[in-house]
């Protein structure tokens, strides 16, 4: 049995979910949230009869303070982390991850995000593609979908994939977006992640950003072509070197007037922008130019 649980992050609904998945030993929890959320997590199992002990088992989709932040909350707890072997290292030791996201969000850091703490060693668990770790008699199987995330897993549990920020951003009845924050967006792999996910055998998406899709292959197509549209968009600023932030309110108009040209509402707005932020996909947008240009030319 599968439950989502609203984490309200910066108490809007609908912007940002874990998952709840009972078992024979007990409940597992695949995504935290950020620790600033914990609240509304722990009232989310308590609903559902637990506590945030009696989770022992957490996956991690990848290491975004969004999806990964709370986990060393549940580590201290004596769960065990599962997540990729490139995100395991952040982990253990978040100043890096904690720094570099301080110098985006500054004094804003605490309100978004509140803490994120060092997992020691022996509650992470790196796994590999195609991995298959089995707890209470549920199986969860690694796949490895980069072009969010250099450390991006999405979790297959029989007919349902836990595909955290490959399958995009979609609240709601509104379009899918694609989260593209820096530093690691990769259009290329993205498409190959969302090749890889159309062959899987699936019935149902759960995003992180938010909810079941049932209708996997026309969401995983319209995430296709925004992908590439966004980039395209970007690409001629990037060519002309317009600094970023002259160019972040022409692409949130941009991405605005798509939301309501498919009839997002301003709660609709709201949701999409604390789940994406637009100016974000700026900066990872340049990045991936950025380093297509520079590998071009070397």
């Amino acid at each position: 049995m599968i439950t989502t649980i609203d984490l309200k992050f910066l108490d809007i609904p609908n912007s940002i979910a874990a998952y709840l998945i009972e078992t024979e030993v007990g409940p597992i929890l695949i995504e935290t949230g950020p620790h600033s959320t914990l609240k509304y997590l722990e009232k989310g199992l308590a609903e559902k009869g637990y506590s945030t002990q009696d989770i022992q088992h957490v996956f991690l989709t990848h290491i975004h303070l969004d999806h990964a932040g709370c986990a060393w909350h549940f580590a201290q707890q004596g769960a065990k982390i599962y997540v990729h072997p490139k995100g395991y290292r952040h982990l253990a030791s978040p100043e890096k991850l904690m720094a570099s996201a301080a110098m985006i969000y500054k004094d804003k850091m605490d309100v978004l995000w509140g803490q994120m703490n060092p997992i020691a060693d022996p509650q992470l668990e790196a796994v590999e593609d195609l991995q298959i770790v089995e707890i209470g008699g549920v199986k969860l199987q690694a796949h490895y979908t980069p072009g969010h995330a250099v450390h991006h897993i999405a979790w297959q549990v029989g007919a349902s994939l836990f595909a955290g920020d490959v399958a995009g951003v979609k609240i709601s009845n509104g379009p899918v977006m694609p989260p593209c924050p820096p530093p690691d967006i990769h259009v290329e792999d993205w498409l190959a992640s969302i090749n890889r996910m159309k062959e899987l055998e699936l019935e149902e998406l759960y995003l992180t950003h938010y909810g079941k899709i049932s209708d996997i292959l026309p969401h995983l197509e319209s995430l296709e072509q925004v992908i590439k549209n966004w980039a395209d968009w970007i690409k001629p600023h990037f060519d002309a070197q317009t600094e970023q932030q002259i160019v972040v309110p022409q692409f949130q108009k941009y991405v605005i007037e798509n939301l309501k040209n498919a009839g997002v509402d301003e709660k609709g707005l709201a949701q999409y922008e604390a789940a994406n932020p637009a100016w974000m996909s700026v900066a990872g947008l340049y990045r991936y130019w950025k380093i297509k240009h520079r590998t071009k030319t070397e």
